[in-house]
């Protein structure tokens, strides 16, 4: 993980009657394998939270699915799997459990059902979690049902010993700063830093970070990505990765990386529908797959979760806007052996 990975959030394929389409579900995985991800996070929010609830009951097997599609499909290189890691310590420490069982390595430790609880009570939670299992922070936007979290907890979590990582998404610069300069003046450097804010991915992981700890300044850079953006043309997204880890390298960057982190944040805004709040953010990951045949409708657990008027267009507009961002060919070239 510390070499920079691109990783995506793994979604939920569904047919037109809400059926968990197991096809469907492991050609999605094998896309994503054969594209070059480095790992996938399973049973986060591009999965839908609602796979726990009870009538659902399909945490468990999507965790499943993929944990198999990985082991069957790769055999020459490792791959990281990421659970999702949900709800109060009694739920959070069950799903370490079924992790574990399917072979997974960490987990996304969300935090959206402590919504009111204290900086102390929310540290408390995330020791618990982490005796058990390494954990990767997850700093998600109010508006997907995250919280405002102080640096004084980003501080605190970076001090817990089995944390390996913080994904930032609070699609918000000055809360992104709050976390990157928590983690420099606790001086973990083990503790790496991966985008999730899918509105500014380029210049994130183009950034060089220098904050001061100890008397001395120190500097970070985001390592990689964990994005439920890079859930849909994934091809395309790990050749943007290994460019932006070549240019990083080099003293002086190119201006027109300025341009082509603004043409990546527009296809993001018509996937997520940033215009509607990020109503159909779901929808429209399930859309660009459904065009490509890797999905089989671009339906939701939730029936009120659905394409915004004009999302569709929007889609078809970056599509055409961007063609070097997509990866239609290579889709194409490979569905039916992912289908099979």
């Amino acid at each position: 993980m510390a070499q920079g990975l691109a990783i995506p959030a793994q979604p939920l394929a569904l047919d037109n009657q809400r059926r968990l389409s197991e096809r469907h579900q492991r050609a999605i995985t094998r896309y994503y394998l054969d594209a070059g991800v480095g790992g996938l996070a399973v049973g986060v929010h591009s999965t839908q939270f609602e796979i726990r609830e009870p009538q659902h009951g399909l945490f468990e097997p999507v965790l499943a699915l993929a944990s198999e599609a990985i082991d069957r499909h790769v055999s020459k290189r490792p791959i990281l799997k990421i659970a999702g890691l949900c709800g109060d310590t009694p739920q959070a420490l069950a799903e370490v459990g079924l992790a574990l069982r399917h072979g997974y390595h960490a987990g996304l430790l969300s935090l959206a059902a402590l919504k009111d609880a204290p900086v102390d009570a929310l540290i408390a939670h995330c020791c618990e979690v982490a005796k058990q299992f390494p954990i990767i922070g997850f700093y998600l936007q109010p508006a997907v049902g995250g919280r405002v979290l102080p640096i004084e907890f980003w501080r605190r979590f970076a001090e817990i010993e089995n944390v390996l990582a913080i994904k930032m998404a609070p699609f918000n610069r000055y809360q992104t700063i709050d976390v990157v300069r928590a983690v420099v003046e606790t001086g973990r450097e083990d503790v790496l830093l991966y985008t999730g804010n899918d509105d500014s991915i380029v210049v994130d992981l183009l950034t060089s970070w220098k904050f001061e700890h100890q008397g001395r300044v120190a500097q970070r850079q985001i390592a990689g990505g964990l994005l439920g953006h890079w859930g849909v043309w994934t091809h395309s997204a790990v050749s943007l990765l290994e460019r932006i880890k070549a240019a990083r390298a080099e003293e002086t960057l190119s201006a027109a990386w300025l341009t082509e982190a603004a043409a990546v944040t527009d296809m993001n805004a018509a996937v997520f529908d940033a215009a509607n709040k990020f109503h159909g953010c779901i929808p429209g990951i399930l859309e660009v797959l459904r065009r490509q045949g890797l999905a089989p409708s671009n339906c939701c657990l939730n029936p009120q979760e659905i394409l915004s008027p004009g999302q569709a267009e929007e889609l078809d507009r970056v599509t055409q806007a961007y063609p070097d961002l997509v990866d239609d060919e290579f889709v194409a070239e490979n569905l039916d052996r992912w289908l099979d």
